[in-house]
């Protein structure tokens, strides 16, 4: 990947019909990307529907969409914590933060032949400048915790966590997310810890 394919990639920030029109390839990317390591998430398009029905018609919801000749790339989604998923706002209750000062960034799902090339820097800088527009205080999202000697972890499996503490995340401690999902190669659904990072803006 090259600095010339970077400059060929457009990332735009979509609100309203233009977010809720790129949803079925939010779900894709989210079906195909997750399906790795660390998320192991075996998912399908209805579920996904169900799932992304937070973004549609919600005026505080933003969809940063990268695309590489019209093709969908590479998608962060944010929305106001007060309108995201319980699980997700609860935790945040005890920090005496109100929920309405948070931004919750929800994924950033990016093919991995465009990574490494400053899209993730993107992602951030444009969820950033939504929070202000939303005059919130602090970005937050979380992420997977799995056991270190997790049966399918890759060999040379690598964190995001030095990425993220260089743009100024800190995990907050003790303050964890539980969700469910069906692992790839499972039957059923079970309930995975998430940590929450945040930063002041």
């Amino acid at each position: 990947m090259t600095a010339d394919l970077a400059a060929e990639i457009e990332v735009r920030a979509l609100t309203g019909p233009a977010l809720e029109a790129a949803l079925d390839g939010v779900a894709a990317l989210r079906i195909a990307i997750f399906r790795d390591w660390p998320y192991l998430y075996d998912g399908n398009l209805d579920y996904e529907r169900a799932y992304l029905k937070t973004y549609r018609d919600n005026p505080g919801a933003l969809l940063v969409a990268a695309f590489h000749q019209g093709r969908l790339i590479g998608a962060s989604t944010s929305t106001l914590m007060e309108d995201h998923a319980e699980a997700f706002s609860a935790p945040f209750r005890a920090l005496n933060i109100p929920l309405e000062n948070i931004l919750y960034g929800a994924e950033s799902v990016l093919l991995p032949a465009y990574r490494g090339i400053g899209l993730g820097h993107r992602f951030i800088d444009l969820r950033e400048d939504h929070a202000r527009a939303m005059h919130r205080a602090y970005v937050a999202f979380c992420s997977v915790k799995r056991p270190e000697r997790h049966p399918m972890k890759p060999e040379n499996a690598r964190s995001n966590d030095a990425f993220w503490r260089g743009r100024g995340y800190e995990p907050l401690p003790g303050v964890l997310a539980e969700f469910a999902w069906k692992d790839v190669g499972d039957s059923e659904e079970t309930v995975k810890p998430l940590q929450f990072w945040m930063r002041k803006l």
